[in-house]
């Protein structure tokens, strides 16, 4: 659905590159988790995947298309959710009047699906919303919008736990075969179980990028309070049960992944995780010009 290939970013000329030669390819179906450090650069992936940002070098191409040309039949089928943003102070009746028409497959049934699992009432005016109602609204309308890209950054920031919830049922009832989302996000419990395939970023480099099976397939998450299977663990962090443990897993065995230990542990461990998962890295052969 999206490539991204080769690309090149900062913010100025004589600021260190925040991508350098990086390549990414996003499929149909999938919700994708981005993970990262602050300031590696997630932000910035989603509006270069969007058109917001236009990449030094480097393409980004969207079913075919270069993201950077604006077509409107590219604009017409990516939303992106901005960690903060604002809404205008009108009627969301007319909110929807005037910004459903840009996406050609908006389904207003949907529109108010979402807002009655938020518990937001109808007509309501958005200039008299908290910032964690117009998120929902906002959250609402994305969705409604049945664009094939979905870009959210930060989702849950700002919802309350009711909220949270029913955001993850939300979106897992959105997402179909022709349809990818991506979320950004630091708040890995509130996501992890509508994820099904993840992506860790460090430093212009896509350090994991696999299905949820693929990574249960190679690593073994397991709490325990032995000492010696601690120390043979890939990674091992205090937890309530003992220690949260990331192995090997050389045996195949069934385990639940543990979205928050293996963001640590890539980051601890990069080296020794990223062979692991080598057929999934990126490649930096060519440079840009």
């Amino acid at each position: 659905m999206l490539e991204i290939k080769k690309l090149n970013y900062s913010y100025g000329k004589s600021q260190k590159p925040i991508f350098k030669d990086f390549s990414l390819n996003l499929e149909c179906g999938n919700v994708y988790g981005l993970l990262g450090r602050n300031g590696v650069g997630k932000s910035t992936l989603l509006y270069l995947m969007s058109g917001l940002l236009i990449p030094k070098c480097g393409n980004v191409t969207f079913k075919g298309n270069e993201v950077r040309d604006r077509l409107p039949k590219t604009l017409s089928d990516i939303f992106i959710v901005p960690e903060e943003f604002e809404m205008p102070k009108m009627l969301l009746s007319k909110y929807v009047k005037l910004y459903a028409p840009y996406y050609p497959k908006f389904n207003e049934e949907d529109m108010k699906r979402g807002l009655a699992m938020f518990g937001i009432d109808g007509d309501v005016n958005l200039g008299s919303l908290s910032m964690g109602q117009k998120k929902k609204v906002y959250i609402s309308f994305a969705l409604a919008t049945n664009t094939s890209l979905l870009l959210m950054d930060e989702p849950t920031n700002g919802l309350d736990i009711p909220g949270k919830s029913q955001l993850r049922k939300f979106i897992a009832s959105s997402v179909n075969d022709e349809r990818t989302v991506v979320i950004s996000t630091h708040q890995v419990l509130d996501v992890d179980k509508i994820l099904d395939h993840v992506l860790i970023l460090d430093n212009s480099e896509i350090l994991i990028n696999a299905s949820v099976n693929e990574i249960t397939d190679k690593l073994l998450f397991l709490e325990s309070r032995n000492l010696e299977l601690a120390e043979s663990a890939i990674y091992a962090q205090s937890s309530l049960g003992g220690n949260s443990l990331v192995l090997e897993n050389t045996d195949r065995e069934d385990s639940i992944l543990n979205l928050e230990t293996l963001f640590n542990a890539t980051l601890v461990e990069r080296e020794r995780i990223k062979e692991l998962f080598n057929s999934k890295s990126n490649d930096y052969g060519s440079k840009c010009k």
